[in-house]
Formats: C-alpha cells, sequence, structure tokens
C-alpha cells in the first residue's frame, strides 16, 4: 500500500448527499478480485451514457477534474452495500482523499485498508472546501496528515481528526498484510519453537 503524507492535488466537488457503494462501483463490476482496472468504472450510472459515451456535465469529466485526486462530496458517502471495490475504484481513478460530513462506516474502515483517507468535517466547513474545489485547476487543497490539516487555497488551515492507529498505517502504507509483515521476527520465533512433530504454519 503507497504511504499518505502530504497531498496537494485538484479536488473535484460532488455535491450529493448518499452516495451509495452502488453508484461508486455498479455490481456489474464486481465480477473481478483484482483492484487495478476499475477506475473507468468509477460512477459509471451516472458519468456515462447508456452508448457508454461520457456526460459531459459530470464532475470527473470535465478537463480540469481529470486527474483530480481529492474529492469532496455531500454527506453520508459510501452508505449502502459493503463492497471494498469501492475504494478500489476510486483509488484506480487517482482519488487519495475524500472529504465530506460523514461516511458509512465499511466504506469509512475499507478507506483506510486501501490507502484512501476519509476526513469527516463539520457542513458548513465541507460546503467551503466545495466551493475551493468549484475553481478547479486555478485552486488546489493540501491535506497534510501529519499535522491532521486541510489547507485552503487561500492558505487559512481546518483542523482534522484521525485515529492515531489508522494515521500510524497510512504514513507508513501498511494493510493489514504489511501489519502482520512487522511481526516476522516474532512470528519465526514462535515457530522455532514448535515441535517437530506438530505441523507448522508453512506445511513444513
Amino acid at each position: 500500500m503507497d504511504r499518505f503524507t502530504l497531498l496537494t492535488a485538484i479536488a473535484a466537488p460532488l455535491n450529493v448527499a448518499n452516495i451509495d457503494t452502488d453508484m461508486i462501483i455498479p455490481a456489474r463490476f464486481l465480477k473481478t478480485i483484482k483492484r487495478t482496472g476499475l477506475g473507468v468504472s468509477l460512477f459509471a450510472n451516472i458519468r456515462y451514457n447508456a452508448d457508454g459515451s461520457e456526460k459531459p456535465d459530470f464532475v470527473l469529466n470535465q478537463p480540469k477534474y481529470r486527474k483530480a485526486e481529492i474529492l469532496v462530496a455531500g454527506d453520508n458517502f459510501g452508505c449502502g452495500s459493503s463492497r471494498e471495490h469501492a475504494p478500489w475504484a476510486l483509488l484506480d481513478f487517482g482519488i487519495r482523499c475524500v472529504i465530506a460530513p460523514g461516511f458509512a462506516d465499511i466504506f469509512f474502515n475499507n478507506c483506510f485498508k486501501n490507502g484512501i483517507l476519509p476526513i469527516a468535517l463539520p457542513e458548513a466547513v465541507v460546503a467551503k472546501l466545495m466551493e475551493d474545489a468549484a475553481l478547479g485547476t486555478n485552486a488546489r487543497l493540501t491535506v497534510d496528515l501529519e499535522n491532521q490539516m486541510v489547507v485552503r487555497p487561500d492558505g487559512s488551515k481546518i483542523p482534522f481528526e484521525v485515529d492515531p492507529f489508522r494515521k500510524h498505517c497510512l504514513l507508513n502504507g501498511l494493510d493489514d498484510i504489511g501489519l502482520t509483515l512487522e511481526h516476522t521476527a516474532a512470528i519465526a520465533a514462535y515457530e522455532a519453537k514448535i515441535p517437530a512433530w506438530q505441523p507448522k504454519i508453512h506445511g513444513a
């Protein structure tokens, strides 16, 4: 998993509440277990016409937002079914941070496990960031995880809260597998104590 430390990027405004995981990545694209290749299908039902052509008015189809790495969205983002493909699709498109007034719990947790930083801020604050994002390439937001600050284009700073353990994992690029590998020495020492007659975890 890639580390998340300091991100200065274009933010795309998606001022819609209750964006569920089926809207983020429709069920017909869940046949794969690969984390790559899903970005093209992100928001497919509202991003494309029936013939597959792009809807020019959808935010991520607009030239100034095609390389957005931050998404500023409405409340209750990621509600609906629990599908890890939702953060996979966001990440594959290039989104590393989602800012919203609130998130669905499972989606919120899945973001951290996949290298995306979800930031919950008061609705009035998100509205200001939505205005910043509306400026497109003329304004960029900076997300400083180490200092837990969102820096607006005018230089003003907005603090945000994040669980210390999740912060540690993102700063160091640690997913569940990475966390386990941090204890490789301890695991090897434990296995070395297992009697020869008892099967070991790795089958030797």
